[in-house]
């Protein structure tokens, strides 16, 4: 058997429950995980704490799970976003604690302090999921190109089939709609 026809096994039989079967899928997939998640960040210990949050959510969710034909493209995205997600986080507590900083006497910040600067950013982050929800498939397609890959408008016409003007004006219409439902 290759490797992908293993992983799709094991991922079918670890959505029925098996616990062997996620240890399987766990040892074939962990180097690529972690070869990949390095290539995201450097920091190691980040990469193992976010491989192994990636297996256990799965187990958490192994009734609600697809089936996958791809496995190591899913594990891949998942990781991805679990160090994204992690990442955010990290930048909310260190924002929220460097801005404390500045308009507190003392350099000590209560855990309250903390929570509430890390609650602020979440606030924002759901209103702008909302907003982006509102918007066009064609309007979140090239939202996504454009700040979440970080293509030029050329690249994103070139691969919309799509003038670079109209690309520029679609992003616009759509960062002027977002800006409306936001306030």
């Amino acid at each position: 058997m290759i490797s992908g026809e293993d992983d799709r096994n094991y991922w079918e039989q670890m959505r029925l429950g098996d616990q062997d079967a996620l240890f399987g899928l766990y040892n074939n997939q962990y180097f690529h995980l972690i070869r990949f998640g390095l290539k995201i960040n450097p920091d190691d210990e980040l990469v193992k704490d976010c491989v192994n949050q990636v297996f256990l959510n799965l187990w958490d969710k192994r009734a609600k799970l697809n089936p996958v034909e791809n496995v190591k493209s899913y594990l891949m995205t998942s990781l991805k976003r679990c160090m994204l997600d992690q990442l955010a986080y990290i930048d909310r507590t260190n924002h929220a604690l460097h801005q404390m900083g500045e308009t507190s006497e003392s350099n000590e910040l209560s855990y309250e302090e903390i929570m509430i600067g890390v609650q602020q950013d979440e606030e924002l982050k759901n209103k702008l999921k909302i907003a982006i929800g509102q918007l066009t498939p064609r309007q979140f397609e090239l939202i996504q190109l454009k700040f979440f890959e970080g293509l030029s408008y050329d690249q994103i016409a070139e691969r919309t089939s799509q003038t670079v003007k109209t690309a520029y004006n679609t992003v616009y219409d759509a960062i002027k709609t977002l800006r409306k439902i936001l306030k």
